[in-house]
């Protein structure tokens, strides 16, 4: 067994001790929320096998910076899955569909994830780069295929009250599984080469496979309507689409989808340039942005299951999206200070722990909107939305805006970016439309409404 598996055994037994003393951790103990950790576990590998490791890859063997660069459009296989995902949904598989939907799905797709990392594998770049992207987009294909069903079994394993634990579980898993095949590609790629390397990080879809045969097709799971001909064929494509869009409010929950997150994005791909033009070291870099960030992150998503539990969805949600707010204008203040480590570590923690906490009750949320009988199509609607727009505008913005208006109010609009969300989701929550447009995954039809305040 690996170093990195132990390690992830480890902090689940030290979390089991610890919980008996202390009342808070309960939550993280329901067998639905230890689901979500290895879900999670699952999830973030295959990003990090077309991410960091392959760019490391490639420029060992001597591939160009541009080839290499150009790699990282195998991640836009994600922003798309939205267009198969109902097939997740909806069609059911032959003789292994007999395990149930969800069951029989993540077992074919985490094969197929299993089969694209091994393929990339056995590919030498040196010899066949086309042979070697052509690789990198199926393990994008299958990755995203894997998180489609992994979101689903997630959203329906857990109950309305443990969508905020599970979704923080699910994000510690995330950060362990991407981090730990980075570290084992690295460390096995020195000693036995890229090939076993990668055939070894294969191993980490294992997590989610097993998980969907011990907890069972999820008791919340509902199957859309009987499909016969061809126009209830194209119900199946179209008609998780209909049903969120037919809930009232539902347009303006998109407009919020799409506008809640553009600030932050712009501030998070420009930290790295700040702290070059404001003269910090690598070193300084590894303690305060690696280091501290880290553990931030860590117990942001923490408290945010916390404040989730005790403060609902509405309020914990608000105070989320005005902490990330917030947080952008803490890096106008670093900007304004100039080089200062306490300024760095301070920015740093209060960045990374808003987005821990962001992640977590904005997760929730996102899930909660989901309707149980389409749980795939919808949540890879609602996810690729979210991060849509920002990439386009960061990549095509940013930069250009940091020369024409400084640092200092670039971060100061970023901060006002953030007001518009917040305002719009007030007005939603004053005027009833969180409610409205609520899925039965949050208990809009099935669960307690006590739970959404």
């Amino acid at each position: 067994m690996s170093t990195t598996l132990w390690i992830i055994l480890g902090a689940v037994v030290l979390i089991g001790l610890l919980a008996k003393r202390i009342p808070a951790l309960h939550p993280y103990l329901e067998k639905e929320s230890l689901s979500a950790f290895f879900l999670g576990v699952s999830s973030g590998f295959p990003y990090a096998m077309i991410g960091a490791t392959l760019t490391t890859r490639l420029a060992q063997d001597g591939i160009d910076k541009k080839t290499v660069t150009a790699f990282t459009l195998a991640f836009l296989v994600y922003n798309l899955k939205v267009f198969w995902a109902w097939i997740v949904d909806g069609v059911h598989l032959p003789l292994i569909g007999r395990l149930g939907q969800r069951v029989s799905w993540m077992l074919v797709a985490g094969t197929g994830v299993i089969a694209a990392v091994i393929n990339l594998a056995l590919i030498d770049p040196k010899a066949d780069i086309a042979a070697t992207a052509t690789a990198a987009i199926l393990v994008g294909v299958a990755g995203a295929t894997f998180d489609i069903v992994i979101d689903a079994f997630r959203i329906e394993t857990l109950k309305p009250y443990q969508l905020g634990v599970g979704s923080g579980m699910s994000q510690y898993g995330w950060r362990i599984g991407s981090a730990g095949a980075g570290a084992l590609a690295l460390v096995m790629a020195a000693r036995s080469g890229w090939e076993n390397a990668y055939i070894a990080c294969a191993a980490f879809a294992v997590p989610a496979m097993l998980t969907a045969i011990l907890m069972g097709e999820p008791a919340r799971h509902r199957e859309p309507a009987a499909r016969k001909g061809v126009a209830e064929a194209w119900q199946s494509i179209a008609g998780p689409f209909a049903e969120f869009f037919q809930r009232n409010g539902a347009w303006l929950v998109l407009a919020f989808i799409l506008v809640h997150k553009i600030g932050d994005t712009l501030a998070n791909l420009t930290f790295r340039l700040l702290f070059d033009d404001l003269g910090f070291s690598n070193d300084e870099i590894a303690i305060y942005d690696v280091g501290v960030g880290f553990w931030a992150y860590l117990i942001g998503i923490f408290i945010g299951g916390i404040a989730y539990a005790k403060m609902g969805l509405k309020r914990s949600v608000l105070v989320a999206l005005v902490l990330m707010g917030v947080s952008n204008f803490s890096f106008a203040a670093l900007a304004a200070a100039g080089h200062s480590n306490l300024g760095m570590a301070g920015a740093i923690g209060f960045e990374n722990a808003a987005s821990g906490f962001g992640g977590v009750v904005v997760v929730a949320y996102f899930s909660a909107l989901c309707d149980l009988r389409f749980t795939a199509a919808q949540y890879a609607l609602i996810s690729a939305g979210a991060s849509v727009v920002g990439r386009f505008v960061t990549g095509t913005t940013a930069g250009a805006m940091i020369e024409q208006m400084g640092y200092v109010n670039f971060y100061l609009f970023t901060t006002l970016l953030a007001v518009p969300g917040i305002v719009l989701f007030w007005w939603m929550s004053r005027a009833g439309l969180i409610d409205a447009a609520m899925g039965t995954a949050g208990g809009g039809n099935d669960g307690d409404p006590e739970t959404r305040q």
